[in-house]
């Protein structure tokens, strides 16, 4: 309540609570310190005190990997559950840590559909789209982890990528209400050193140089 209340209507919205939902299969809830001294109820409360610290804010959950089926419905049923029950939440962040094979067309079709059907604002969160396939586990570097040139095929296949991606945000932007890059531009990443550490990636729409890449060109003509 002292932070929020601090930024009172200077920040529009809060990212409230972040990544409360396990990735395990057979878990829903990721066991952290709040859970194991507070139990379930504290995602609930978080909410309760950021609204009263600044009633005119917007509230987000926010959670990553929400195009995996098992995690989206996990995260589906705590955020409907916390809008059932009359918490204050105001919208839900789907964070776009993703690459050039996932998700498909049907996966991000699907899930935004499904989020779009809650009656709550949606917000593309920390996008970018790395050029490698995706890897979901930090792991050792391999001999085919050499080449970590920003290739013409690595270009295309993200071009298309991000093509696909702003196509769909524009056809639910009836509730997409922003959003948001995880950094600007090639220069500096945290896929930089993830899942393979050391291996340069180009996930972003400005080069190393910061001048626009043709991702940009296409996200922007429509």
């Amino acid at each position: 309540m002292t932070v929020v209340g601090r930024y009172k209507g200077k920040v529009y919205a809060w990212d409230v609570v972040n990544e409360a939902i396990s990735d395990k299969a057979g878990e829903y809830l990721r066991p952290s310190m709040w859970y194991q001294v507070c139990g379930e109820e504290y995602i609930a409360r978080a909410f309760e005190y950021a609204h009263a610290a600044d009633p005119g804010a917007i509230l987000f959950y926010n959670d990553y990997n929400e195009v995996n089926s098992i995690k989206r419905d996990k995260i589906y049923k705590l955020v409907k559950s916390l809008k059932d029950g009359g918490v204050p939440i105001g919208g839900v962040g789907l964070q776009g840590h993703w690459a050039i094979d996932e998700p498909s067309r049907e996966q991000l079709d699907s899930t935004l559909k499904k989020f779009s059907d809650m009656g709550l604002k949606v917000q593309i969160t920390e996008l970018d789209i790395s050029v490698y396939p995706k890897g979901h586990n930090a792991r050792e570097r391999k001999p085919e982890d050499a080449d970590t040139t920003f290739s013409e095929q690595k270009e295309t296949k993200q071009i298309e990528q991000y093509k696909m991606c702003f196509e769909l945000f524009r056809k639910y932007r009836h509730v997409i209400s922003g959003v948001t890059f995880w950094n600007v531009s090639d220069r500096h990443s945290w896929l930089d050193n993830f899942p393979v550490r050391g291996r340069k990636d180009y996930p972003l729409l400005f080069d190393k140089n910061l001048q626009p890449k043709k991702a940009f060109r296409e996200v922007v003509r429509f």
